[in-house]
Formats: structure tokens, sequence, C-alpha cells
């Protein structure tokens, strides 16, 4: 599976096709694990267990490890994903390097042009990690006395001037594919095409930004049909069973990406913690299909799903 420019190189394909009936998991690793391990192995043992599942891995920028540990680590199918900074030479730098040891794409989070109110962080004066991969270009060391130091380090590092010229930027500095992650509206999957992304990824960052945002399965078909299937569109929130998997593929998802699920079996467990979570989700999964009468990913169709918006017309 790939898309955008003909000239870009590294294109990312689906792992697992239609015919043997797998669908595709990515990863997310978010800067809060840093709770979950006590040693500097946190994204290592998760790059490990998606390798030995054939799952693809989507690398934080603020992960606890640097690209070129991770990298060096195992075979894993890796993207990064990052944000955009201020001083855009950090931006550029953390990409070139991902590129260099065989990061396959990026994964640009569109919806944080600041950060949203956290309360939960606030309370606990939350403290961000160092960012291992920005050593001696970006210090963590930054003081709030009245709430999260997490909002003070990203009010200080993010730009909020993000705007869809800085597709073109990114574009510019890398051969890569370039997903974009926050879009929730068909306005926005329009616009991102007109840029030339490579894919989207149908994203609300797990309801932590803004309040009563809708959730991101009740906005996948308006994205999905606005695509058209130009690009890929991807599901990222709430992905917790197998059955979320195939209700994301019938309503056009081509992938979805799983977080909060693998930290859990990475704080149980470790790397064999990460691989379980992915196990149980492809058992729970290729069971739905079974008991929905499909033998392939491909034979998934809007028909094996009832949205709210369905039985509403269906009163009319």
């Amino acid at each position: 599976m790939g898309g955008g420019d003909g000239e870009r190189e590294g294109k990312w394909q689906r792992r697992g096709g239609d015919d043997d009936g797998e669908a595709v998991y990515l990863i997310k690793l978010r800067r809060w694990w840093r709770s979950v391990m006590t040693t500097a192995t946190r994204e290592i043992a998760t790059a490990r267990a998606a390798a030995a599942c054939n799952t693809i891995m989507v690398v934080s920028f603020m992960a606890t490890c640097t690209v070129e540990e991770v990298a060096s680590s195992c075979d894993a199918v890796r993207f990064l994903q990052l944000y955009v900074f201020k001083r855009r030479d950090i931006s550029a730098q953390v990409v070139q390097r991902a590129e260099r040891y065989g990061f396959k794409a990026i994964v640009l989070t569109v919806d944080t042009p600041r950060l949203g109110r956290r309360e939960i962080d606030i309370k606990n004066k939350m403290v961000s990690p160092k960012l291992k991969n920005f050593e001696g270009l970006v210090s963590t060391e930054i003081s709030d006395d009245k709430g999260s130091n997490l909002e003070a380090v990203a009010s200080e590092i993010l730009d909020p001037s993000l705007s869809w010229k800085d597709i073109e930027w990114l574009k510019s500095i890398t051969k890569l594919p370039i997903l974009i992650k926050g879009v929730v509206t068909c306005e926005d999957a329009i616009k991102a095409m007109e840029v030339g992304v490579s894919g989207i990824i149908v994203s609300n960052h797990g309801a932590r930004q803004l309040d009563y945002v809708p959730a991101t399965i009740s906005a996948l078909e308006e994205v999905v049909q606005a695509v058209g299937g130009r690009v890929p569109v991807l599901l990222d929130g709430g992905v917790r069973r197998g059955t979320d998997v195939f209700k994301a593929l019938a309503l056009g998802a081509q992938a979805v990406l799983v977080g909060r699920p693998v930290v859990y079996g990475l704080a149980a467990m470790g790397e064999q913690g990460v691989r379980r979570v992915i196990e149980m989700l492809k058992d729970e999964f290729e069971i739905t299909m079974a008991l929905s009468g499909c033998p392939r990913v491909k034979d998934i169709s809007r028909s094996h799903v009832r949205t709210e918006r369905d039985r509403l017309r269906s009163m009319l």
C-alpha cells in the first residue's frame, strides 16, 4: 500500500494482504510510556515484538531511545512520528536520521499547534522525559511551578504557526512518504490530498486535545468518502478488540493504530506482553471475520456494520 508522488522513494506497503486474510496493525509509542518500564528499553522491546508479529511500529519523536537504537534492535518496519518544531533544523535533523536508518514513512501530527488543556497532567505536575533524539539541541528542563512541565515544554519547542505549507517544506527535505495524523473532517482530508500527502490517519489525539471531539470511528466514513481511494486512510483511537479492527475496515480504513493496549502489555510482561496483545487482537479479528462470513479481508464490506446514522436513516 502506498500513495503520493511516483518519484518519492520508500513507499510503504500493506503488511499481510487481502489474500491471506490479515489486517494491518500499527503500534504507536507515546511519550508517557516512560512510566511502564524502569530501563531505556521500552521502544526496543516494542520494536522486537512488532517485528515478531509482522506489525508496523510508529516511533514517537519523544521516544526514550534514539531512532538509531530502535533501528539497530530488529528488522521491524518503522515509521517516525513527528511534530514541527519552531526550529525547523531540529525537525529536519531527526527526519534525515530516520531516513538514513531505514524508517519507511513520516507520520506528521497536525492537531497540536499547541497542547490542549490536560487537567490531569496539570494536577499531577507531569514532567516531560528527556528527549534522547534531541540531546544537545532541546532541553526539557523547563520549570512550571503552576502545573504541567509537559505543557511548558510543548509551548517552548512546538510551532503554533503550523500550516499546510509545512507539508510542502517536509516534502522538500525527505523522499519518505508523509502521512498526516489528526484529521477528523472531509474538508481537511481534501486539503491534505491537495498538498500531496501519502496517507491520512483519522485521529483525535486520544481525545486529549479538545473535549467533545467526535470519536474517530464516527468520523472515519466521512474522511474515507472524501478521499475516494486516492490515498490510504487509517484509523487511530479506541481500538481495544478485534471487533474494533473489523468495524474500522468495514467503514473503509485500510489499517488501524493501537496504543494503550500495547502499553498495558508492555507494563505487564515487556516484549512478550506486547506480542500477546497483538496476537489477541489478531485472534479476535479472525474470529469476527469467520462469524461474519468473511474468509478474506477484502470480503469485509460496509454492509457488515450498522452505524447510528444508519439507524436514524431507517426511521425516516
